[in-house]
């Protein structure tokens, strides 16, 4: 039964080979609470990894049943993607963004890990002068591994202390050097789900553009700042997005979250124009094609996959096209996630626990898919592990680049009221033993 002793908790760590929680992976955080599962003889609360807590949507479904139905998994699939998909992306980004991405410029990845894992191998060959990813953190952790293993040199600051005209002082002293290549933030934000204002994000494009910055735009989330409702095709309010103050972007479209197909892995990366177009002297000189465009799907996507399976570029494009033409109603499906994470942060501030990151400028922020709680006196580590003690799983936040002492909660997993039950007596637990 939770909760479980520390020396129990600290036996299956060492287990584990998990050398530092602070830095272990989401995966190796799931493993931990599957063990501790066994110790307790109960099921944990596993508020750690965001699975999709609804069924794919059908339309994808039926359009890749048909797909693979006309004997197309014979086939290499075209590295660049199928015109279905990049004419349905280019919609999909208009009617709901309002911005103009020409189809030759979207291509589809195994997903948005795919995606951004293979830009950034690009960008950082664009420049000899540029070796520096920046990350606006809190953070997606896998990013940040992504950028280690590439070789490339990490710096980031936490926007916790720096939200309005602020960033831009904090942008500056951050890319004065001139020698970071690119930049990446979620928004809305995994782990915080904070969201950039409008001002925000005016400052980031346009010290993208001042310091020939690339700035990549993770959307997984598009669409679930529920406070507005951006989920009407061609009208506005639109969604949020760099690409209205800078040519430097590259936007990551997926369709894990807001079509529930994380399990098909498939994703779209849209740059605009100019970043296509841009030739730089490793274009020529290395990859021997015309164009950073170019470089990205001949040179680079070729040699990680080969393409994306057809089966599921038609699935994205048909729910895409469903979506423009008023058929899917994704964010209206996904307001759920909303609802429920609502519910769940009253459960852990009704037990003493805090909200971190809690506002948006003057608004508090959106409840959403996921949020971040601290606990009065408890350092990140301390809090993190007695929770995991008391049979709830989650990320300390040190692991997305916070400052703050707090943990990750993802509600996606809470899936009936039997989830809740549990949650609320495992905090009770939680707040007795801290009293």
């Amino acid at each position: 039964m939770f909760p479980l002793s520390l020396e129990q908790v600290q036996e299956v760590v060492s287990r584990l080979g998990i050398v530092d929680m602070k830095s272990a992976t989401i995966r190796q955080i799931c493993a931990l609470a599957a063990e501790l599962e066994k110790e307790a003889g109960e099921p944990m609360v596993h508020l750690e990894i965001g699975n999709p807590g609804f069924a794919a949507e059908s339309i994808g479904v039926e359009a890749e049943i048909a797909a693979l139905q006309t004997g197309i998994a014979n086939q290499y699939p075209n590295i660049a993607g199928i015109p279905q998909l990049k004419n349905a992306a280019s919609r999909f980004i208009k009617a709901f963004i309002d911005t103009d991405i020409q189809p030759r410029n979207i291509v589809p990845t195994v997903g948005s890990m795919q995606g951004s894992f293979t830009l950034l191998l690009l960008l950082g060959q664009r420049d000899v002068k540029k070796k520096k990813v920046l990350l606006i953190c809190p953070g997606f952790p896998a990013q940040r591994h992504q950028a280690k293993l590439l070789g490339l040199d990490v710096v980031s600051f936490d926007i916790y202390s720096y939200r309005g005209e602020k960033l831009k002082e904090k942008m500056e002293e951050m890319l004065a050097d001139d020698d970071v290549t690119a930049l990446i933030y979620s928004n809305p934000n995994n782990p915080a789900w904070t969201n950039l204002t409008e001002r925000e994000l005016e400052i980031i494009g346009e010290q993208c553009t001042k310091h020939d910055v690339i700035a990549l735009e993770d959307l997984a989330y598009f669409g679930m700042d529920f406070r507005t409702d951006t989920g009407k095709p061609g009208e506005p309010p639109y969604v949020p997005s760099v690409s209205k103050y800078t040519d430097n972007y590259i936007l990551m479209l997926s369709g894990s979250k807001i079509f529930s197909y994380a399990g098909q892995r498939i994703a779209v990366i849209c740059m605009s124009d100019y970043v296509y177009d841009r030739v730089y002297p490793m274009c020529a000189n290395f990859y021997e094609l015309p164009n950073f465009g170019d470089c990205y799907i001949f040179g680079v996507l070729y040699c990680s996959s080969s393409g994306t399976a057809h089966s599921a570029q038609y699935a994205l494009a048909a729910m895409m096209n469903a979506s423009v033409e008023g058929n899917l109603p994704f964010v209206d499906h996904c307001r759920v996630y909303g609802e429920k994470g609502g519910r769940t942060k009253k459960l852990f501030t009704d037990n003493g626990f805090h909200i971190i990151y809690d506002m948006d400028g003057d608004a508090p922020i959106a409840d959403g898919f996921f949020f971040t709680v601290g606990y009065e006196g408890m350092d990140v580590d301390k809090v993190h592990l007695e929770m995991m003690r008391h049979g709830i799983a989650s990320i300390p936040l040190t692991s997305t680049g916070s400052t703050c002492d707090g943990v990750r909660a993802c509600i996606s997993m809470i899936t009936g009221e039997d989830c809740f039950e549990r949650l609320e007596r495992y905090l009770q637990s939680f707040r007795e033993s801290h009293k």
